[in-house]
């Protein structure tokens, strides 16, 4: 049921959390990147030096002008052409040393932007996570990431020398001939009836690549993090069909941006082509009837080129920051997320205190409660078990508890004082968590039983805690013992060894409140006992609450609280519960007798009493 509900919920903002079409964009982009406060001396210097690139470049065919007179005249200028090459060293100089600067600017840019992405994802409140799909979060920081970088490096401050390049070469075209001149501009109408209904489209499409790239990046997430799952089922032809159905989208839209590449190409250079011959055959004219030198149209030529050339990338440009738009409106969707609350300093009180649960009302979707008014009190010291059937809420209390989700109403107190007055550091640090799972990181057993501490510990201390998590006697057989890795998800270990790793972890933690989902569900009886023993030795003095669909597993708990429907129905000892609430009694003699065949144990005694 809370899984449903969690579901439901991805599928409701699913729609509300994509980007719109056009919304902000470009000065989004200048706001993201403003943020990341970017090396404006690094970038400034690589501008400065792009523009001397820029005027050397325009210097040129000035001084080839000169040099092509000169010949005509037969007297060679020396000093014209050490002005010509020193125009190509300076030129080939600072074009170097910017594109470095720049590559530098761009990584610096974007590793400030991912990091910022990654600190923003791990502060996300959990229903963030209910409603987005790894891969796509993954996709955001890697893939999205990765354009604006290209879209810095590659086109930001060639985009400003472009611009004066552009400038500079009407500039200089009008100064050598203003007919010609008036011929090239033209260009500039045509240019822009290409440019902005291809860049329109060129934004449609990249968009829909981006959305298929991480709906890709989540199908091989999941599958292969599952791959276990997917071989036992022999679900490999479906999931092989899923993927490749992505990765179709995807070729398809290649093909429509390629088809766009191939339209503008072409025609960019049917007409600047037919320009130069226009050019060429205006320009020979005026040469012929002594308008022009030899050397003014060939400088003018060249000048052209230099004009044409940045009013070509302008085309490329254009195409590139639409798609830039759509990946900076994916990750601005991500940082304008809400995070958790963690804006108090108070720190949670060490000790035991009391729990308790103000009639707390909760849902995962707007208008479909799960928890409907719960008080509950969770004494000190004490063993607190929760049993109901499936989707009754229980794991929902842990999670409330955990903060990781708030209560539409009501409150849960720690003390007399409610849970959220205190920071959330502060707060986490007192709840140890043993979970049916007990998920492990990569990495080794040390690494995972220490996982989460914030100081240092010695080796005497993790054995110490191996040991009252019996775990110490099978870390010892293994050929590195704690230096031993467990495999992505701690699966080179057996299910009962996870568990006494997670257990380690809770006892090295050392909290002064413990939960247990289950912590024994799933393994078999030889692993079962050793785990009780760990968790006898963990639950030594601490506040413990147990999620228990076994109800053998506490029946000899201090408080036993019966949840239904999101509501509590029944709240006592096991004995107590029996004489007073019929689905418990009901659920325990299904439970007992199916264990027992006769009934006979003497755990349910009372239960054959009262048949």
């Amino acid at each position: 049921m809370e899984e449903q509900g969690m579901q439901e919920q991805q599928q409701q903002h699913s729609e509300s959390n994509k980007p719109k079409v056009g919304t902000k964009g470009f000065k989004d982009f200048v706001r993201l990147i403003a943020s990341t406060n970017p090396p404006k001396l690094i970038l400034t210097v690589a501008l400065i030096l792009t523009l001397i690139q820029t005027t050397a470049g325009l210097i040129v065919p000035l001084m080839t002008k000169g040099l092509i007179d000169g010949l005509t005249t037969s007297a060679l200028n020396k000093s014209v052409i050490f002005l010509l090459l020193g125009a190509f060293v300076i030129q080939a100089i600072a074009s170097g040393i910017s594109i470095y600067m720049l590559n530098y600017a761009g990584q610096r840019v974007v590793a400030t932007l991912r990091t910022k992405l990654w600190n923003k994802v791990l502060s996300l409140r959990m229903p963030y996570f209910d409603r987005n799909r790894t891969g796509d979060t993954m996709s955001r920081i890697t893939n999205d990431t990765s354009q604006i970088m290209t879209l810095i490096a590659d086109y930001l401050v060639s985009f400003v020398s472009n611009i004066v390049a552009v400038i500079g070469g009407v500039a200089l075209l009008f100064y050598l001939d203003w007919v010609m001149s008036l011929i090239i501009l033209s260009l500039v109408p045509l240019t822009m009836l290409i440019l902005l209904p291809v860049g329109r489209k060129m934004y449609k499409i990249s968009k829909k690549q981006q959305d298929e790239m991480a709906g890709l990046t989540s199908v091989l997430s999941q599958v292969i993090s599952e791959i276990r799952l997917v071989k036992a089922y022999g679900t490999e032809k479906q999931e092989s069909e899923a993927g490749d159905s992505r990765i179709r989208k995807m070729f398809a839209f290649g093909l429509q941006e390629a088809r766009i590449l191939a339209l503008i190409g072409p025609l960019f250079t049917f007409v600047m082509t037919a320009v130069l011959v226009v050019i060429l055959g205006v320009g020979g004219m005026r040469v012929a009837s002594g308008i022009l030198s030899p050397g003014e149209l060939v400088a003018f030529i060249l000048l052209l080129f230099q004009v044409i050339m940045p009013m070509g990338q302008f085309t490329t440009l254009y195409s590139r920051l639409q798609k830039v738009v759509g990946a900076t409106e994916r990750i601005q969707a991500i940082l304008a997320d809400e995070e958790e609350p963690d804006h108090n300093t108070k720190l949670a009180p060490q000790g035991n205190e009391t729990i308790a649960f103000h009639d707390v009302h909760f849902s995962y979707v707007t208008g479909e409660e799960v928890l409907h008014g719960i008080n509950l009190t969770v004494p000190t010291r004490k063993v607190t078990a929760i049993v109901g059937p499936s989707g009754s809420g229980k794991s929902t209390l842990f999670s409330l508890l955990e903060q990781f989700y708030l209560p539409d109403s009501g409150h849960i107190s720690y003390g007399g004082e409610e849970i959220t007055t205190y920071s959330l550091a502060s707060w986490r640090s007192k709840i140890g968590y043993v979970s049916q799972e007990s998920p492990l990181m990569a990495g080794t057993i040390k690494d995972n039983i220490t996982y989460g501490l914030n100081r240092e510990v010695t080796m005497e201390e993790i054995r110490r805690a191996a040991e009252m998590a019996y775990s110490a006697d099978f870390i010892d057989k293994l050929p590195q013992g704690f230096d031993t890795e467990v495999g992505e998800r701690g699966m080179k270990l057996s299910g009962g060894q996870r568990q006494r790793i997670a257990i380690a972890r809770a006892l090295l933690r050392s909290p002064d409140i413990l939960m247990l989902d289950e912590a024994t569900s799933s393994l078999d009886s030889t692993s079962e006992y050793e785990v009780q023993q760990a968790l006898s030795n963990l639950m030594e003095g601490r506040t413990t609450i147990v999620i228990a669909h076994r109800l053998s597993t506490v029946v000899d708990s201090d408080q036993i609280v019966v949840l239904e429907h999101g509501h509590v129905t029944g709240t006592g000892t096991h004995a107590e519960l029996i004489n007073t609430h019929p689905v418990y009694r009901e659920l325990a003699q299904k439970q007992f007798v199916a264990q027992d065949g006769e009934g006979s144990t003497s755990s349910n005694g009372e239960i054959q009493n009262k048949e």
